[in-house]
């Protein structure tokens, strides 16, 4: 069993791992892989704004195009959903679209940046032990008393992106299903990760999965 003092040391550099991808260099290539994780399951959430960059043209009725011009992406979002953005500190961009109602549903798209020997996301490790190291190393489910259980239900690698799907669930909670599409792209300036990640709960999944989905594999570089 862990001490106080050990699990609070613990915590502190998983905090560190976290802030130092894209900021100050890891350790260690696990410890990256584990920050670039991290990075894919923070949820953010963010005021509604107002957004000139959607349009519906050439998708389907039930969707609609954003488009950010600033970082060359775009991706089809559900018509109705808000769009929230800002730059919190230690990331480049973060853009949210979700629900108007009360939901535990969301697509986000965070960007940040990457070292120089991030030059694509090989870097990383090929998609298949890219996406079972990861995910294995969030489930606590073997813990006494169990912990969160994380479960790999599918990862691919198409259209220059990694494509990784998989469900956490906290005893007593709801499952989350989690959709992501990862990519690496360079500005100009510096190489920059992007992080796509739709979610939504079971409970939720018969009204927002389908859209999700589509969202998420809808994302582009422009």
């Amino acid at each position: 069993m862990l001490s106080a003092a050990t699990a609070t040391t613990n915590k502190k550099k998983r905090k560190n791992c976290f802030l130092c991808l894209g900021e100050e260099p890891c350790g260690a290539g696990t410890k990256r892989r584990e920050a670039l994780f991290n990075m894919v399951l923070t949820a953010f959430t963010f005021p509604a704004i107002a957004s000139t960059a959607l349009a519906a043209t050439g998708v389907a009725e039930d969707l609609r195009i954003y488009t950010d011009d600033v970082n060359k992406f775009k991706i089809s979002i559900p018509q109705g959903w808000q769009v929230g953005s800002g730059e919190p500190s230690g990331y480049k961009s973060v853009t949210a679209f979700y629900p108007e109602e009360a939901s535990n549903s969301s697509v986000s798209v965070v960007i940040t940046g990457l070292g120089p020997d991030f030059t694509r996301l090989e870097s990383f490790g090929k998609v298949d032990a890219f996406a079972e190291t990861l995910v294995g190393g969030l489930d606590r489910s073997w813990q006494r008393p169990p912990g969160v259980a994380a479960k790999l239900i599918d990862s691919k690698a198409s259209n220059g992106l990694y494509y990784i799907e998989y469900t956490l669930q906290n005893p007593g909670e709801s499952r989350r299903h989690l959709l992501s599409a990862l990519g690496v792209a360079f500005n100009g300036w510096y190489n920059r990760l992007y992080t796509v990640t739709g979610l939504f709960v079971d409970e939720e999944s018969e009204k927002f999965g389908t859209d999700i989905r589509k969202a998420v594999s809808s994302f582009r570089f422009i």
